[in-house]
């Protein structure tokens, strides 16, 4: 486990220059990062079980301005191609300008940040790609939570769709009615690649910046999940327990919404067609870590650890010009019905 010391506690003093308004517990960092790693090590442990041959190895590592972490990756498994599961605690002087564009009002303030992230790169095509991050700001005035979890097919089932849908909602569901529709409309719009005009996948949750005040929708895209949040008007007030429970419910919710899901297509029969498919399909998976996805872009604007921050990448990947799938093939209807944001629930 890593060793960390001498963690800015802005937020937790009774002399805070917001003493009085929705702030923390004094304990928050504590807790949040006792989560992360119990959540961290939860997930790991169940899936080696699922994978039934390989192990994760973990590397811890320090960051030189402020905090660390502990980097798990599974390799040539029985069911999982590579597979990764991090944890991270940094802190800093200021923030990244890809946090600023978004909280403007935390500019100036140290910051502290923690959080988990994985995806899992199964061998055989039917068997969907995964990802999930969930994590926690503070930063002067400010403080939030963030994350989701959203699955990627690339030879898809109704089913597996409805299944992974209905496991986040019911988790939604315990907390708020709204919770799902706003985050579920903002994961499609989120995991979106504006040059392939297609999305990343079929979708599942992501919020950000969840504070407990003001609209659900958090975002500077004007789009579906905006004009919900904004019929709904601003949400009564949550506070940070109601939030942290919240996030608790919804890392805990990933095992049964991907497990049996994995379980079942990790056995199905492929051809090398079907492999090689898979692998041109994955290059999308890149396209959008490397270009539009948060964490990297925070981890590289704070000086991470690489490794750990390019981990999610599939360990093989092909690119091919000018692709077309054949009509009413089964890649074709990738295209024409499941990369098409819709109502899996329906």
């Amino acid at each position: 486990m890593t060793t960390v010391t001498s963690v800015p506690t802005e937020l937790n003093e009774t002399n805070s220059p917001i003493a009085g308004a929705n702030i923390p517990p004094g304990d928050s960092r504590t807790r949040v990062k006792a989560f992360m790693q119990a959540l961290q090590d939860e997930i790991c442990t169940k899936l080696e079980e699922v994978d039934g041959k390989g192990k994760f190895q973990e590397d811890t590592w320090q960051r030189e301005e402020g905090g660390g972490g502990r980097s798990r990756v599974l390799k040539d498994g029985g069911v999982f191609e590579q597979g990764g599961v991090g944890f991270s605690e940094v802190w800093g002087e200021n923030l990244p300008p890809s946090i600023l564009a978004q909280r403007p009002e935390a500019a100036g303030h140290g910051f502290y940040a923690t959080g988990t992230s994985m995806v899992l790169h199964p061998r055989n095509p039917y068997a969907p790609t995964v990802h999930l991050n969930y994590r926690y700001f503070e930063a002067g005035p400010v403080w939030w939570f963030g994350g989701g979890a959203d699955l990627t097919p690339y030879y898809p089932f109704q089913e597996d769709a409805q299944h992974f849908h209905q496991t986040l909602k019911d988790a939604c569901d315990r907390h708020h009615q709204e919770y799902y529709p706003v985050f579920k409309r903002w994961c499609d719009e989120y995991f979106y690649l504006k040059h392939r005009q297609e999305t990343r996948g079929i979708g599942g949750l992501f919020f950000d910046y969840q504070d407990g005040q003001g609209q659900l929708y958090r975002g500077s895209d004007q789009g579906e999940a905006a004009r919900y949040s904004q019929n709904l008007g601003e949400i009564p007030a949550r506070n940070w327990e109601d939030l942290f429970s919240f996030v608790n419910d919804c890392g805990r919710a990933f095992l049964p919404a991907y497990v049996p899901i994995v379980e079942q297509r990790s056995q199905m029969e492929y051809t090398d067609h079907q492999r090689q498919f898979q692998l041109y399909r994955r290059g999308r998976y890149v396209e959008f870590n490397l270009v539009y996805d948060r964490g990297t872009i925070f981890g590289l604007q704070t000086n991470g650890r690489t490794e750990s921050i390019l981990m999610s990448l599939p360990p093989l990947v092909r690119w091919e010009y000018g692709y077309q799938p054949e009509p009413h093939s089964p890649e074709a209807e990738l295209y024409s019905h499941f990369l098409k944001p819709q109502d899996w629930l329906a």
